[in-house]
């Protein structure tokens, strides 16, 4: 299995703030199935969280040596959750912007609560480009929460949505699961990701058995095993 969206890089955002608390995330990762991690720390323009690539790529390698050191089999890749803005091409220009695996795959986060007028055009902008954008935890979004016709618009423009594991059991409130429920039985779900932060706030890898059942009664193992095939996907360029 592959996560595609973790904040499991060290000391570059809001997740992972050492290596030490890196290397147990993958091990407990790893002891629950998943061989390949694609670390996505938050890129937020005109804020902190603005580590540029080669910082990045620098502490990747030091992880990466750390997990060989310590002898695990789990493997990890590059990217950023990158949060909606119209610059976006000219920070992957400018070398602040990883894409997945540094492919054509760009995970890309909304704001929770205020909706941007021009979504679609950045996002078509985007494509027009190259790029095939992946939206984060659309169920996450309220005014998707509240106006299911802004997640059938987007999809019909060919948007493909990635959504957190455990919001199927409620973590991130019981809105979040109806939506995400539905857009699993609508079968508008693409990828599926931890989003894991921190190891004292780990409830998706904690029930992750219980996540996985929960999720194939819904859309059944061969659409489930779809989506985990799509996730291994995204690490072929």
């Amino acid at each position: 299995m592959t996560d595609i969206h973790s904040h499991i890089l060290f000391d570059v955002d809001d997740g992972s703030k050492s290596i030490d608390e890196s290397i147990e995330l993958l091990k407990k990762m790893e002891e629950i199935g998943f061989d390949n991690v694609i670390l996505t720390p938050h890129f937020i323009e005109n804020s902190d969280y603005l580590s540029l690539n080669e910082e990045k790529l620098n502490k990747l390698e030091e992880l990466k040596k750390e997990i060989k050191r310590q002898k695990l089999k789990i493997k990890i890749y590059l990217g950023n959750e990158i949060f909606i803005n119209q610059n976006i091409i000219e920070h992957i220009q400018k070398d602040e912007i990883y894409s997945i695996n540094n492919g054509k795959y760009l995970l890309i986060e909304f704001p929770f609560h205020n909706q941007i007028l021009n979504i679609q055009d950045i996002l078509y902008e985007l494509k027009i480009k190259g790029y095939i954008p992946i939206i984060a935890h659309p169920e996450r979004y309220t005014y998707f929460q509240k106006n299911y016709e802004l997640v059938r618009e987007l999809k019909n423009d060919g948007i493909l949505f990635q959504s957190n594991y455990s919001s199927i059991l409620g973590d991130y409130g019981s809105s979040s699961k109806k939506l995400m429920k539905k857009m699993l039985k609508d079968k508008y779900i693409d990828y599926l990701g931890t989003d894991i932060h921190h190891i004292n706030k780990s409830f998706v890898l904690d029930n992750f058995s219980k996540i996985q059942n929960k999720i194939i009664k819904i859309v059944g193992k061969d659409y489930y095993d779809k989506i985990i095939l799509n996730c291994n996907n995204l690490l072929k360029k």
